[in-house]
This record gives structure tokens, sequence and C-alpha cells, in this order.
């Protein structure tokens, strides 16, 4: 898939409200050989998904093994907004804890007081951490309306051969 046609999808309004979400399935081949698919909060920072986790996460090994993953973004309403982006996870270790990996979490309902709490007990939990970064080479919006998913459009252009002839 081109530059330009990644774009195109992930600027398009839908994929943006899915891109502001707080939560991704990130799936993953571990070292093992088997898939693995997990929820992780992340943040879009414009140009690449970006996911902060423990320095001793079991997923650690196995991206470096293979760093091709794949994401999915969806809503919890029918029909669903699916966004589903592959590309190569490049991991970068941060001491102390990064920026997005405060602003990933900011999204849900603490007051003041509690962001205070919260925050002091992350920075005393963790002395570093691992981001990982995932810039798309491939995404996909499926909303069920404009967009299908691939199977899907086949039988459409199928159906549509046959009520033609």
């Amino acid at each position: 898939m081109e530059q330009h046609e990644i774009t195109e999808v992930l600027s398009r309004p839908i994929s943006r409200e899915l891109l502001a979400r707080d939560l991704t399935r990130l799936a993953y081949v571990a070292k093992d050989g088997t898939p693995r698919s997990i929820p992780i909060a992340f943040t879009w920072n414009g140009s690449a998904i970006v996911l902060c986790t423990t320095r001793n996460s079991p997923k650690l090994p196995s991206l470096r093994h293979n760093p091709a993953v794949a994401l999915t973004i969806d809503t919890e309403v029918h029909p669903p907004k699916i966004l589903l982006i592959r590309g190569r996870a490049e991991l970068d270790d941060v001491d102390g804890i990064p920026e997005e990996f405060l602003r990933m979490n900011g999204t849900y309902r603490m007051t003041p007081e509690q962001r205070v709490e919260w925050e002091a007990e992350v920075r005393s939990l963790y002395d570093g951490m691992v981001r990982i970064v995932v810039t798309p080479t491939w995404a996909k919006l499926i909303d069920f309306e404009t967009t299908l998913p691939t199977a899907v459009e086949e039988l459409v252009r199928q159906r549509a051969d046959r009520q033609r002839a």
C-alpha cells in the first residue's frame, strides 16, 4: 500500500474518531510461533501509533524477534466501525515515564486529586518503560456504509455481475 493511500484512509473523519480512542488490540506472533492479540492503551501522534509497556513485558522478546504487528481499533455498537492497521513495531527503551503513557491514560475519569495519586503511583512503580511505535504500512477502514470487509465487497460485485447478466 502506498503512503498516500494510508494517509487518505487515516485522514477520514471516522478514522480520526477511532484514532482518538484509548484502546486497541495488538496482534503479534509470540516467540513460540503462536498468535497473540492483547488489548493495550495507545495514542496517535499524527504519524504513528504509540503504545507503552513495562520493560519486563513478555511481548518484547517476541516483537524483537518478529516486529510485524496488526492493530484493531473499533467501536462496540452495531454496525461497528473498524480501523485495521498493519506495521512494524519499533522499540524504544525510555528512562522514566513516557509522556505518551501519561497522555493515553489521561482519558479515564479521575478527579484532579485521583490523577495526582495515580501519577505518583506510576512514577514510583516504573523506573522506565518501552515505547512501542508502530508506523502504519497498511490501513483499512470498515464502516459498513461506505466501506466493507474485502470478502463482502467481492460478494457485492459478484451479485451485481449476476444481476446484470
